[in-house]
């Protein structure tokens, strides 16, 4: 089973907010998740838009779980490398 971590959308139409997950490669956008690591809000101010476990990303990161390419870019806006992934000191 491979795994991905990737967004699952929630919200209404106009005002979207997304999960960052882990899932299966195999299923839906909105499916059955492994594991929640936070959340991303986009058109929340810039402080407030990305909130998630860091500990739990590089945990998934180390296993082998891919990344979309959305989720990659939080990632790397928040200090987490996907060539040697480790928890960033805050």
């Amino acid at each position: 089973m491979g795994a991905v971590i990737r967004l699952k959308k929630f919200g209404t139409k106009k005002r979207p907010c997304y999960r960052i997950v882990v899932v299966d490669a195999r299923a839906p956008r909105d499916g059955k998740t492994l594991e929640e690591l936070g959340y991303y809000h986009p058109i929340a101010e810039e402080g407030r838009q990305i909130s998630f476990s860091a500990e739990k990303a590089v945990k998934w990161l180390k296993e082998g779980a891919e990344p979309s390419d959305t989720v990659r870019k939080i990632f790397n806006r928040k200090g987490i490398k996907m060539d040697c992934p480790e928890v960033p000191a805050e």
